[in-house]
């Protein structure tokens, strides 16, 4: 597992993990469960929440401890390990890079929502709002994962579509 994130070198969630591992039988789910806690614990992955899911980010521990026993994993499984990045990297950071979460302040009585859209490092779009249910803020979480691309055209259309109109009043 520590070699497979650190191949990824994105954090990955339990279920990414699951995927790969339970795919390749290389152990059935409840070790799978008992490994990611474990080796969490141990401080060889740190275990990041954010989107409403946990996410699983090599420690320098656990870096360390997988330049050490690299040599030990058999090559045909660095091979498929390689092979999975190679073919799954692109659509899992994918995943990663469009972010929709929201939670309920009690302050205000409101659910504040959070919206991403990111390439690499660079913000390509953020939104934060507040509305008033729950049912509000799972829905706008949901469109936006599902339609960021359309989306985030028209919000920028709209915004550049402003813009020119207010240029053409002024002259």
């Amino acid at each position: 597992m520590l070699y497979l994130i650190n191949k990824m070198d994105l954090p990955l969630s339990q279920g990414q993990i699951s995927q790969f591992v339970l795919e390749e039988n290389y152990m059935d789910f409840f070790l799978l469960q008992e490994t990611l806690l474990d080796i969490s614990e141990s401080g060889h992955l740190e275990r990041n929440h954010e989107n409403n899911a946990v996410r699983y980010v090599l420690t320098e521990l656990g870096k360390t401890t997988l330049d050490y026993f690299a040599k030990r994993i058999p090559k045909n499984i660095m091979d498929k390990i390689d092979e999975y990045v190679l073919n799954n990297k692109k659509s899992l950071k994918k995943d990663y890079e469009v972010i929709a979460s929201y939670f309920y302040d009690q302050n205000s009585k409101e659910y504040n929502v959070k919206l991403g859209a990111y390439d690499d490092n660079t913000t390509i779009m953020e939104i934060a709002l507040s509305v008033v249910t729950k049912d509000q803020a799972r829905y706008i979480c949901d469109n936006w994962k599902n339609n960021i691309n359309s989306l985030y055209l028209n919000i920028l259309n709209e915004l550049i579509s402003s813009v020119e109109t207010d240029d053409s009043d002024n002259k």
